[in-house]
């Protein structure tokens, strides 16, 4: 048996609920741990020279040191770009400026960088990486985590979380900012009050979130069909894709958020704002409007034409399928192990 590749992952990213960060990481880590448990052995912020592979997930000061110090191969994994952080947190302009260019440096200290949407590979040309450094390896959900419950669980679910069986539930998932677009989410469950809406998420970046004050106002004084639920831990999340009959994704900005691939896997339909980013990886399989009124009349439809409806489920299924770990797994098992190959020739 050949000695296996030691992977030290350098992470912070499951330190705080709620973020979609962390549920990637958290899958990459399962996933490795089970499937490539005979070819990898998984490190968690460990020492460089333990080290064949030094993988960062999170962009602290101390992951930037080794990232520079290492003399095996280095990976910064992408889970958000710069131009993604407007939007979800506020900072003096100075700061915000040094903090931008600060993570740039960090992507460029690492030997290969893993995207997972390609059309970010563009963007991180335009920064100044070389084409021959970035990966693209996609997000993904485990069925075990994330899967359909019965008619029977769903019933009791929603009773514990005060909904009715006939109730058309709307969940929305996610830091509470701006670039989430948690002002529409609420500004299009006024004009249908007969629909529920829930939104699963919290301040993750306190007081500093972009919006704040007027977030907070929203949180504390909802329409009468609008639930703030706060963070829940992701070991709950699967009861609410189950209770909810469709995910609304209203953001403004976003990578491959986890929450669709999470809904996905519960057989969820998804409604997504109009961004480039979904074509060429939800393959036209989901939903889409420009504008609050179009979101509004969207979920109506949906919530009223079971065709509709019915079509917009499987579009969900054949997203979960083509994200299945088994093929997730194939790529990276071919990148890590191309890397010490290539280090060796």
């Amino acid at each position: 048996m050949s000695k296996k590749i030691r992977i030290n992952m350098l992470s912070m990213a499951d330190s705080v609920d709620g973020q979609g960060v962390g549920s990637a990481y958290l899958e990459l880590m399962k996933l490795l741990k089970e499937d490539g448990k005979d070819d990898f052995e998984i490190l968690l912020n460990d020492k460089i020279k333990n080290s064949d592979i030094i993988h960062a997930h999170t962009v602290e000061p101390r992951n930037y040191i080794k990232l520079k110090r290492a003399k095996v191969p280095t990976i910064a994994y992408v889970h958000f770009l710069p131009d993604t952080l407007d939007g979800s947190i506020k900072l003096p302009k100075l700061a915000f400026k040094i903090f931008k260019k600060y993570v740039i440096s960090f992507y460029k200290s690492a030997d290969h960088i893993v995207v997972v949407n390609p059309i970010f590979k563009k963007d991180m040309i335009k920064a100044g990486l070389k084409e021959e450094k970035i990966t693209y390896i996609p997000n993904f959900v485990s069925k075990e985590k994330f899967y359909k419950k019965s008619p029977s669980e769903i019933k009791k679910l929603r009773k514990k979380y005060g909904l009715d069986e006939k109730d058309f539930v709307v969940l929305g998932a996610g830091q509470v900012q701006n670039r989430k677009g948690v002002l529409d989410f609420v500004e299009v469950a006024k004009m249908i009050p007969n629909v529920k809406f829930i939104w699963a998420g919290g301040f993750s970046f306190g007081a500093i979130t972009d919006g704040h004050k007027e977030l907070e106002k929203v949180m504390q004084h909802p329409p009468k069909n609008v639930n703030f639920l706060g963070i829940i831990p992701r070991d709950d999340m699967n009861d609410l894709f189950n209770i909810s009959d469709l995910l609304f994704v209203p953001s403004y900005n976003e990578l491959f958020p986890m929450t669709i691939l999470e809904a996905c896997s519960t057989n969820t339909p998804i409604v997504l704002r109009n961004l480039e980013l979904y074509e060429d990886i939800l393959f036209k399989k989901y939903l889409c409007a420009d504008n609050n009124d179009d979101f509004a009349k969207l979920i109506t439809k949906l919530s009223t034409d079971k065709k509709t409806y019915q079509e917009a489920v499987e579009n969900a299924k054949y997203i979960s399928n083509f994200y299945c770990k088994e093929n997730i797994y194939k790529m990276w098992d071919k990148f890590y192990k191309s890397l010490i190959n290539n280090k060796k020739a």
